[in-house]
Parts: C-alpha cells; structure tokens; sequence
C-alpha cells in the first residue's frame, strides 16, 4: 500500500540543484582546508623537534652491479707494482693481454682503472694492510706505538698492529678509496706478520680477526678480496675470501697448502722469483711442472722480477706462453 501524502518534505529535498551544488562545493573545501592544515603542523612539529631518522642511500657504488666479484679459477692476469700503468699508447698497448690487473692502489689514478674496465679487463688494487709503509700519504696518521719490527729486506717498512683501532681507520680509509676508485676487489699485503718477528706480539688470532674484518667490509663496498699468502688462515677464510694470492710456494714446497682454493672453485694467483730461485728459472717446463698439489696445476702463475714490474713469463694452465725480456 502506497504511504499517503503529508505535505510534509526534508529540509535537504525542498533546496534548489544550485544550493545543492554550493553546499556540497563548501563541504569539500572545508575538508581539503583541515587537511592542507594538518599536515603543514605535522611537517613544523618534524622542524621544530626531532629529525626523521636518515635513511640508507638506495644507489649501489659506483662501477658495480650491486655483487661481489668472483673470479674465475685459472684465470689470467698481470701485477705490476712498482710503478703505475703506463697508458700513454692505450691499453692495447699492455703486455701481455690478461683478464685481471693487479696494481698499486695509491699511484694509479680512477682514469687508469676506467680504461681497463672499457678494454673489458677486471682490476684488483694492491694496498700494504698489515705493513706500515713510510712512503704512502697516509703514512704520518700511524701512531708511532702501532709501529713494529722493519721487515726483513724492505728498509722503511714496519709490521703493524693490527689489533689497534687506529691501524684499522687508516685501513679502513684505504679500502673505501678503492671502492671510490672503482676497484673490483683488493688484494692486502702482509696480513701474514704472525709468522714473522714482528715487534708488536701479532699471533695469529690477531691476523684472523683483522682479515674477517676486511672481508666483511670488503662484501659491504661490493668488492672481492684476497688473502695474500698465510696458508694458516686458509681454513677460517676460504668461505670469506674470493681468491687466493700467493708467492714463492714452489720455491718453498708449499703449494699443496692453497689448493684449497681450487677445490672451492676460486683461482690461486700465484707469483714465483725466478732470479731468486734459479732452479726455477732453469726450468723451461716450469709451467707445467709446478703443480705440488692435487688443483695446483691450474694455479694463475707469473714469473716476475722482484720489483713485480718486469716481466719474465706468464703461464696459461700448463702451458708458458710470451716470454719477455725484463
């Protein structure tokens, strides 16, 4: 049954369209007004009292993809210390033509490294970690209490402590100027004073410790890293470290003990002296002759002159290859 009619209508229904519209256009208005106001006390009260917290930067370094370079095992490469690369005639130029360069960190400026990366080569920057050096920058913020022993043969060049905090700013220093530069992983020296006298009481422990600190900053800037000889170490940093750099295990018997490193699928860049070891360098199968241990066969091996800058020979697997005069 239909509802009768009262006469009777809602204040709402008797107003006009026009009104309608006005009233509705007013509300909105209204609402968009608290909320323009709200915000603007919200953004003062941030001004006026504590900042919001900082947030991580989202960009990756530069020079990489965000991972860690893993270099692969049997891999060819170059190192050359003593003086920085020479691209005045451009990297077609360099001699012989490898995958990886190992170069010093402090003299090769980030246009040196750009180059390589265009040829498509990978660069791993050298850096003394456990030595103090009196000819680098940095040398005056070591503390003179951090200074050990000289090492044996290398005048100006002292063991560190590296238990020290002071010791590991500088390093850590270093480190991040490698990222800057855009290195794609480091190789430090003389993380092996343990072995040494040292004059500042280094154990082994203590080369441990300071080695797995650098890994992890190492995987945090998005490079790799290397342990540099300490066969010792080998079983607390193989999982943490990407490659192995190694000298003399020839001239020492000793290259069974970085084989580790092959297994693990991870190349052992391995130097040897032959002016120092004559037998070596009478030895024209060196190359293929060198394995003292199951994997080692497959070592990245250079023949160098001491300074690490002439060049004698480079080995491709088990076969020698571009001999050249030093």
């Amino acid at each position: 049954m239909a509802k009768p009619n009262t006469g009777h209508q809602s204040w709402w229904s008797g107003q006009s369209r026009r009104k309608k519209v006005l009233l509705l256009l007013t509300i909105l208005i209204i609402i968009l007004g608290l909320a323009l106001g709200l915000g603007l006390g919200l953004t003062i009260g941030r001004e006026g009292g504590e900042e919001e917290e900082e947030q991580p930067p989202t960009t990756i370094p530069p020079g990489t993809n965000g991972t860690t370079w893993q270099p692969a095992v049997n891999s060819t490469w170059q190192i050359a210390l003593l003086h920085p690369l020479d691209l005045s005639d451009g990297v077609e130029s360099l001699r012989p033509d490898v995958g990886i360069y190992d170069i010093d960190l402090f003299t090769n400026p980030p246009s040196t490294i750009q180059a390589l990366h265009r040829a498509g080569k990978r660069v791993i920057c050298y850096f003394s970690a456990g030595s103090y050096e009196d000819f680098r920058p940095d040398s005056s913020q070591f503390k003179k209490d951090d200074l050990g022993k000289e090492l044996d043969g290398w005048p100006g060049e002292r063991w560190l402590n590296l238990r020290s905090e002071t010791v590991w700013k500088i390093i850590e220093a270093r480190m991040r100027m490698a990222r800057e530069k855009g290195c794609d992983a480091v190789d430090p020296d003389n993380v092996d004073g343990y072995q040494n006298d040292n004059g500042v009481s280094l154990t082994q422990a203590d080369s441990e410790r300071f080695m797995l600190r650098l890994s992890s900053l190492a995987s945090n800037l998005s490079m790799s890293i290397g342990l540099k000889n300490a066969a010792d170490l080998i079983p607390s940093l193989i999982s943490r470290t990407q490659f192995s750099v190694n000298e003399q295990c020839v001239q020492f018997s000793e290259c069974s003990s970085f084989s580790p490193y092959i297994s693990a699928g991870k190349p052992v860049f391995h130097i040897e002296y032959p002016h120092n070891a004559p037998q070596i360098a009478s030895n024209d199968t060196f190359c293929r002759d060198s394995g003292q241990g199951e994997g080692s066969e497959l070592f990245s091996t250079v023949l160098k002159d001491m300074d690490l800058d002439g060049y004698v020979q480079f080995c491709n697997g088990q076969t020698a290859n571009t001999t050249l005069s030093l």
